[in-house]
């Protein structure tokens, strides 16, 4: 019994704080650069949530799953983020500690299970951006040059291909995606290099893609059609609920930040104006870029690939806005992938410094401040997945990680309302302690809904295996390693050189107990 009684104990919030110090602290060495601001974080955001939803999902969606309902589609996915947004907003202002809904999940075994979760979300939708980012480059390569320039497809598509009839996948017949591949790894290098370049790298982008999809906006409302709105949804709501959970893809920015919380200077007031904030913005332009596109053209003559600028110049639009507007899709598209990438190797760091990883996991470059190892692992990992991997099994896969993820955090709001009620909250939910349980209480209720009318079969079947790998990897090895359940294994000065060996906590056999 106190083995199992271990395993859904949660470790105290104290530690979380303690741990990490201050946001005014200076960084020791083996701790994060504390340089992100709530631009920072509102950019990161923004750069996270706005590419392959617009740029490539949308188009996809509106042909062959919800039609021109694809914007009830993300409507349906944004109030499930709002209402995650504010969840994890709480949950961040509370615990300033980088892991996501790792860290927010009280409980190891659930910890585990979350972790593992958020692997699959970070790892996977970044692979599957980077699929997008590779017919982008070819679209806007053959544009802009005035050459009739296109990529082998040996080279530029995935092997393998998932067969929706049969639930099963199938040979292409081709090589490898090595567009794919190779952005990754040139991102990898990137990150590697620092998170201040990164968040730079990242503000940059996000001002660009901003602007291209205003234009299109703006520019695509031209050419618009209401007539092409009709019929408005022929796939009924079945297929509006299948695109919101394909959608939902779209909406992890905003979990990204919360990732990086101990890089924010003032992370109790920056981190839920960088999520909120970011949120809102990206919902309103997601709805509009949704609007036009479905009114240029009937539903079934959207082409689903680079469907923005090849949607506009079918509707008649110019061929320059079309370019920069490819342009654009691989500014919005790197972006999101950098995002994604940034996150995954501090969760990777978070279950680490708990001993649910090998101890060599948590180190951090003295100079970058970067989890250089877990960027390394974790971008080896992308690279090869986005060269083997069809962008529809990539998109679905990530989105129920998403969600997963959420209900998760939404959960652990409520365990916290329960078990710590007094304990000061920098981020107030609206309507008081009634709103501090009714929300996340409608977060949880609205993710059920979407996973069983949009959910399929083969997306459920595949993270139940994915879920079954992670057990097994965690009964093997952080079952046993844990510093929650075994501080005597930890002792800080076996840490390698560059963690976090100062603030290393360990929990006592009382604790525990």
């Amino acid at each position: 019994m106190e083995v199992i009684k271990s395993l859904f104990t949660p470790k105290p919030i104290g530690e979380f704080t303690e741990d990490f110090g201050g946001h005014h602290a200076p960084p020791k060495d083996g701790e994060y650069k504390k340089a992100l601001s709530a631009f920072d974080l509102t950019a990161m955001g923004v750069g996270g949530i706005i590419g392959a939803g617009i740029f490539s999902l949308t188009g996809q969606v509106a042909a062959n799953t919800a039609g021109p309902a694809v914007v009830i589609s993300y409507v349906i996915a944004g109030i499930v983020s709002g209402l995650a947004a504010m969840c994890y907003s709480e949950l961040a202002s509370m615990i300033p500690n980088s892991g996501s809904a790792f860290t927010y999940t009280f409980g190891e075994f659930f910890a585990w299970i979350i972790g593992w979760d958020l692997i699959l979300e970070y790892l996977i939708g970044a692979a599957s951006v980077a699929v997008s980012w590779g017919q982008y480059l070819e679209y806007f390569l053959n544009k802009a040059s005035n050459c009739a320039i296109t990529f082998d497809p040996n080279v530029s598509n995935a092997p393998i291909m998932w067969v929706e009839d049969t639930s099963s996948f199938a040979t292409t017949g081709y090589s490898f995606n090595v567009p794919a591949f190779i952005i990754v790894i040139v991102l990898t290098i990137i990150l590697a290099s620092g998170v201040k370049l990164s968040a730079y790298v990242v503000n940059v982008l996000v001002v660009v893609k901003v602007i291209v999809v205003i234009m299109f906006i703006l520019g695509g409302a031209k050419y618009a059609n209401g007539a092409n709105l009709q019929p408005f949804s022929p796939y009924g709501g079945d297929g509006i609920f299948r695109g919101a959970v394909t959608v939902f893809f779209a909406y992890i920015g905003f979990d990204a930040v919360s990732t990086t919380s101990q890089e924010a200077a003032n992370p109790q007031r920056d981190l839920p104006i960088g999520i909120i904030g970011s949120l809102t913005i990206c919902t309103v332009l997601y709805i509009s870029v949704c609007l036009v596109l479905s009114s240029l053209l009937p539903y079934t003559d959207i082409p689903t690939d680079a469907s923005v600028p090849a949607s506009l110049l079918k509707a008649g639009g110019p061929e320059w806005l079309t370019v920069i507007l490819a342009l654009g899709g691989l500014a919005g598209l790197t972006s999101v992938m950098m995002v994604s990438m940034i996150g995954q190797p501090r969760i990777f760091r978070a279950m680490a410094h708990d001993g649910l990883f090998p101890k060599a996991i948590a180190y951090i470059h003295p100079k970058t401040k970067v989890p250089v190892t877990t960027t390394l692992i974790c971008g080896a990992v992308t690279a090869v997945a986005s060269g083997i991997l069809p962008i529809e099994v990539l998109a679905n896969l990530t989105s129920v990680g998403t969600l997963l993820a959420f209900l998760l955090s939404a959960l652990a709001v409520i365990i916290l309302r329960i078990r710590e009620p007094e304990r000061e909250r920098p981020f107030k939910m609206p309507f008081g302690k009634i709103g501090g349980f009714f929300w996340p209480l409608a977060t949880i209720a609205m993710i059920i809904l979407l996973l069983i009318k949009g959910g399929t079969n083969a997306t459920g079947e595949c993270v139940g295996i994915w879920l079954a790998i992670g057990l097994v990897f965690y009964f093997s090895f952080g079952f046993w390693w844990s510093k929650h359940r075994h501080p005597e294994k930890w002792p800080a000065d076996e840490l390698p050189s560059g963690t976090d060996t100062e603030t290393t906590e360990v929990v006592s056999e009382k604790e525990v107990a």
